[in-house]
C-alpha cells in the first residue's frame, strides 16, 4: 500500500543525505556564522523580550534554516529532474499525485528539521536551551517546513531552468525570511513597517516558533497558527492542482 509514496520518499531523502556535507552541514555552519557575528556585536547591549540578544536570535536562526532548506530540497529536486529529463521516470509509474506531493513535502520537511536540529545543537554552547511551550515550537516547525516544501514544489514546477529558480529564491524566499523578524522584534520598527510585516506569512512562522521557546511573541500565537495553517492549505491546494494537470511536467 502506497508503495510509490514510500519509494519516492526514500529516493528524495537519499538524494540529500548522500551529499549531507553540502545539504546539512553547510547550512548549519552558515547559521552559526550569523550567530557569532550578530551576537558578538549586539549581545552585551541588547535585550529583547527579557532575554539576551543571542538567546533571542537562536530560535529565529533555527526556523530560518528549517524554512530555507525545506524550500531548497523540493525545488532543487524538481528542477534537476526536469533539466536532466529524469522526471519522466517519476511520472511513468502509477503514483497518485497526492502520493507525489506527500513524498516531496515530507522529504523537504525531513531535511529542514534535520538542519534545524543541527543549528539548535550547535548554538547550545552560546545560549541555554529554553522551551516554554515545546509543542508550539514543534507545530510551527512542522507546518512551516511543510509549507516551504510545498512552495518549493511550485517553484520547481514553474521554473524551466536554474536561473528562474534562483530568481524565485533570491527575490521572494530570501526577502521573506530575512525580513520576518529573525534578527529583530518588529516592535523595534516604525509603525508603517510593523504593519507591512504583518503581511509576511514567514513572520508568523518565526514569531510562533519563538513563542515556543520564551512564551512571549509579537503576535498572538493562535493568530500565527491560523495564518500559517491557511497559507499551507492554500499552497497545498495549488500544488495538487498543478500536479493533477501535469503543468510543465508532462509534455
Amino acid at each position: 500500500m502506497m508503495l510509490g509514496f514510500r519509494t519516492l520518499f526514500y529516493k528524495e531523502v537519499l538524494r540529500f543525505w548522500k551529499v549531507g556535507f553540502q545539504t546539512v552541514a553547510a547550512p548549519v555552519l552558515t547559521a552559526l556564522l550569523y550567530l557569532l557575528i550578530f551576537a558578538h556585536v549586539l549581545d552585551e547591549n541588547t535585550r529583547i523580550h527579557g532575554v539576551t540578544y543571542t538567546a533571542f536570535l537562536v530560535p529565529g536562526l533555527v526556523m530560518m534554516s528549517v524554512l530555507q532548506n525545506a524550500f531548497a530540497n523540493s525545488s532543487s529536486s524538481l528542477i534537476q529532474s526536469k533539466v536532466t529529463g529524469s522526471v519522466v521516470f517519476v511520472l511513468l509509474p502509477p503514483i497518485a499525485y497526492g502520493e507525489f506531493f506527500l513524498a516531496y513535502v515530507l522529504a523537504a520537511l525531513a531535511r529542514g528539521v534535520l538542519v534545524g536540529l543541527g543549528v539548535l545543537l550547535m548554538t547550545l554552547a552560546f545560549a541555554p536551551l529554553q522551551l516554554a511551550h515545546p509543542l508550539w515550537a514543534l507545530a510551527f516547525a512542522v507546518l512551516g517546513g511543510a509549507m516551504l516544501g510545498a512552495l518549493g514544489m511550485i517553484a520547481g514546477i514553474w521554473a524551466d531552468k536554474f536561473d528562474q529558480l534562483a530568481a524565485f529564491q533570491n527575490f521572494l524566499i530570501m526577502p521573506l525570511t530575512m525580513l520576518s523578524g529573525v534578527f529583530y522584534s518588529i516592535h523595534s520598527l516604525p509603525p508603517f513597517w510593523q504593519q507591512v510585516s504583518h503581511f509576511n506569512p514567514v513572520f508568523y512562522m518565526i514569531d510562533g516558533f519563538r513563542y515556543g521557546f520564551f512564551g512571549v511573541s509579537d503576535a498572538a500565537p493562535l493568530q500565527s497558527l491560523l495564518v500559517v495553517s491557511v497559507c499551507f492549505a492554500a499552497l497545498t491546494a495549488l500544488t495538487l492542482a498543478l500536479l493533477k494537470r501535469g503543468y510543465k511536467l508532462r509534455a
